[in-house]
């Protein structure tokens, strides 16, 4: 058995689409040169998470696969609009181009490492049907 078999699905998704979003809040903090260490990059990255896992929940509850890109898509779309939302109400700012490249980088994220997963799986199929 795998990581990437059926049965540690949830658990990897979880931990991948969670790394996603504390990578981030990490990169952006440090790209602004924001400090406050993890205190910060929690601070940053707790909207987000919100928005991920009831994107992940949605995903469970329909009963996707949650490796796939389309569920990468939807939790990205999750992620996006619950953490803009949170984002802005508890004052954090959300200027047009944060929203931006927040939204190119989280779906980089989100919807690469699932592709990167499907297109291992796919070759490993393929390997299997050539012998």
């Amino acid at each position: 058995m795998t990581w990437n078999s059926r049965r540690y699905a949830w658990p990897t998704t979880v931990a991948a689409d969670v790394l996603v979003v504390l990578v981030f809040a990490a990169v952006g903090r440090a790209n602004h040169h924001e400090s406050d260490g993890l205190a910060g990059i929690w601070h940053t990255a707790w909207p987000f998470l919100v928005g991920t896992a009831l994107g992940l929940a949605v995903a469970r509850f329909t009963r996707s696969d949650p490796r796939s890109v389309r569920t990468g898509i939807r939790v990205w779309l999750w992620t996006l609009v619950i953490g803009m939302v949170l984002r802005h109400t508890i004052g954090g700012g959300t200027p047009v181009a944060f929203v931006i490249v927040a939204a190119l980088v989280l779906a980089a994220l989100f919807v690469g490492w699932r592709l990167a997963l499907t297109w291992q799986r796919w070759g490993s199929r393929w390997r299997r049907v050539r012998g």
